[in-house]
């Protein structure tokens, strides 16, 4: 049974105001909708939201013809780079604001999480914030009380819930908002982001009541995070989101991998004056060769390559320097060359590594020895690397491919 279905959803806001707030457009906007029936002349223009370069026009689209279908009982990741649109969906499906254009059917009450705070009045304590908020979900006062104690165990704030939430921190208000979203028995539970504010053995226990939630009660949960770990672990579905628009829905590692490939380059773009003019790494015949070449004023002494590599929940895999492994023979100082690291026999897992490159003169991290620094800045691709070793597909789980030999007696 579909629980939420998405149809066409676009949501448009005018740069630096509230609605139009320019009363020839608010006037034009009535006068096309209600006098001569048609659309909002506004709908036909705009700009994808692109927050990191200025556009031509006021109008943008946090949203852009959204549409999927959430079944009962799903466990619904999103994720995307901050301002691709996640939380203005979420905030659309709760009700917080309304779509510009399109329509949202959800069957069931709906819990939602979206900020540290949500849904609370500051000056009523917490015992007071769970009846009222129990209420705003149509739920009796009876049926409130019989779960205050699971709530109350759940969140951890016992001591404070006859204290106004205003004096609670912003972890014990996660703790408590969570609680009671989660075990007011809703039939859609929607968080997003706001467990990064909780520690982590706070973290651990709210994955586990959403996965209870949904495999062992049938609810449906949409969550929104940007830890890869816990969309991995928790999610049977994630949808990719870039600049308002879905570019990927599907499983969750796959979804992943997607999301990682299209935040690290294989081109790298330098500033005009940087000595660093290129970096690139490949994995060659077993091995990983990466290579920066350099060419300026500066002459180097002591090319010093640094670099680490991460798999796609930003784990650091490997890492290293030439200062590290204690080499000390750097050649003639020179103001052009290149470095190359080469990893030999790294066995990985088919996919795609992202890398975080340092270059300096020498292992001081100062600003006058660091010639180029960014984090994931480009990709490593690993393909095939099982049949090198075994000659044939065999799939391995996990990041790293053993070499293993089973004897039997």
């Amino acid at each position: 049974m579909t629980a939420i279905e998405f149809e066409n959803i676009s949501k448009q806001y005018r740069l630096g105001l509230v609605s139009t707030r320019t009363l020839s457009h608010d006037l034009n906007r009535w006068f096309q909708m209600n006098i001569r029936g048609k659309e909002d002349p506004y709908l036909k223009i705009g700009e994808v939201n692109d927050r990191a370069h200025r556009g031509e026009s006021d109008y943008v689209w946090a949203l852009k013809d959204i549409s999927f279908k959430v079944e009962q009982g799903d466990v619904l990741g999103i994720i995307g780079k901050n301002g691709a649109g996640k939380s203005t969906l979420l905030k659309i499906l709760s009700k917080v604001t309304s779509p510009t254009t399109g329509t949202i059917k959800a069957r069931g009450r709906i819990a939602s999480l979206l900020e540290v705070g949500t849904g609370f009045h500051p000056e009523m304590t917490g015992r007071e914030n769970i009846y009222m908020n129990g209420a705003i979900m149509g739920m009796t006062k009876a049926e409130i009380t019989r779960k205050l104690d699971e709530i109350v165990d759940f969140s951890g704030v016992e001591r404070y819930l006859d204290t106004p939430v205003k004096r609670y921190s912003s972890g014990m208000t996660v703790r408590l908002g969570f609680a009671i979203a989660a075990h007011l028995e809703p039939e859609i539970l929607v968080v997003d982001e706001v467990l990064a504010v909780g520690d982590a053995e706070f973290q651990k226990k709210a994955i586990g009541k959403m996965q209870d939630v949904s495999r062992g009660e049938g609810r449906t949960v949409l969550f929104v995070s940007h830890n890869m770990a816990a969309v991995r672990n928790l999610c049977t579905r994630v949808i990719v989101m870039e600049k308002g628009q879905v570019v990927f829905d599907g499983k969750a590692e796959k979804a992943i991998s997607n999301y990682i490939a299209g935040q690290t380059y294989k081109q790298i773009h330098f500033p005009e004056n940087s000595q660093v003019k290129s970096v690139e790494i490949k994995h060659i015949n077993r091995n990983i060769h990466l290579k920066v070449k350099y060419n300026g004023d500066r002459i180097i002494k002591q090319p010093n390559l640094g670099f680490v590599i991460y798999d796609n929940y930003d784990n650091p895999l490997f890492g290293t320097n030439p200062i590290n492994l204690g080499i000390s023979d750097f050649g003639k100082p020179k103001n052009k060359g290149e470095v190359e690291a080469i990893i030999s026999s790294p066995l990985l897992t088919n996919g795609l590594y992202p890398v975080s490159i340092w270059f300096s003169d020498g292992i001081q991290r100062s600003e006058d020895d660091t010639i180029y620094q960014e984090e994931k800045c480009i990709s490593l691709e690993v393909e095939n690397n099982g049949d090198l070793y075994f000659q044939k597909n065999i799939s391995a789980e996990g990041l790293i491919i053993p070499i293993v030999d089973f004897k039997f007696k």
